[in-house]
């Protein structure tokens, strides 16, 4: 860079090390000549090829800084810097070209040195080469406020998808209050159904005792209707047996009968 030329110390500092990734670049197509081996000629291509990528990084980053200083810098000195950076981003396409005819050479598979879509072959396009110094006053107000006007469009699709995700949030809020009191309800009445299940054993058990017990009952019953009616059935059978006891209140009518009539005979 011109000595005369003042600039500031990041934008000498970018320059100083574009110039030293030129000359690495110089040194290393010089070595790739005499280089026989296609495997070593590859991997030489290779480290050359990250070096182009460092140093169109660095250019780019040239061009912010200069853009960032543009309204400190004289308008012709501004004029030589955005000449100065035309001239690496040639100098650049230079190396690109070669390494390019270098791969041909070697017949290895093409290694895209900058993310570009099917179709583009130069690594630097016309648009990006086009330097703010060289465009009129409108045409930066026009692309300053198609810049705002994406930035604007950006920022409306993110309170969108802000507002939506809020949504979805407040209805999945109200969708889970709604679940949890549904749980409570089906709990509750699982309680419920639990305690009546449980009173009704209880009762069912009550319920059995209460049966046996009367089964009990009107089995003696029984028995005792059975003895009585054996006793009387004996005592018909024998009533003179005097080993047969009486039952209590049900003395023999038959004999009293029959001693008053043997009274009236006398």
């Amino acid at each position: 860079m011109a000595s005369d030329l003042p600039i500031s110390p990041e934008l000498e500092e970018i320059d100083g090390k574009i110039q030293d990734i030129f000359r690495a670049l110089q040194n290393g197509f010089q070595k790739l000549d005499k280089i026989k081996d296609p495997s070593r000629q590859t991997k030489q291509l290779e480290e050359l090829t990250g070096k182009m990528r460092e140093c169109k990084r660095l250019i780019k980053e040239f061009d912010h800084e200069l853009k960032d200083q543009e309204s400190r810098i004289q308008p012709e000195h501004n004029k030589q810097l955005n000449e100065k950076k035309q001239s690496m981003i040639k100098e650049l396409n230079s190396y690109v070209a070669l390494r390019k005819t270098y791969q041909s050479n070697l017949g290895n598979k093409r290694v895209e040195l900058f993310d570009m879509g099917a179709g583009t072959s130069d690594p630097v396009t016309q648009e990006n080469v086009k330097m703010a110094s060289d465009m009129s006053n409108q045409e930066l107000i026009d692309n300053g406020r198609k810049q705002m006007d994406e930035t604007d469009q950006a920022i409306e699709r993110s309170k969108m998808v802000v507002e939506q995700t809020i949504e979805v949030g407040t209805q999945t809020a109200a969708n889970l209050k709604g679940q949890t009191e549904q749980m409570g309800r089906i709990v509750n009445e699982l309680d419920t159904i639990h305690f009546s299940i449980k009173k009704a054993s209880q009762l069912v058990k009550e319920i059995g005792r209460q049966v046996a017990t009367d089964k009990c009952i009107m089995f003696f019953l029984f028995l005792i209707v059975c003895g009585v009616i054996a006793i009387i059935i004996v005592k018909i059978v024998h009533p003179n047996d005097k080993n047969i006891r009486d039952i209590p209140g049900l003395a023999p009518p038959a004999g009293r009968k029959l001693l008053s009539l043997e009274t009236l005979g006398n």
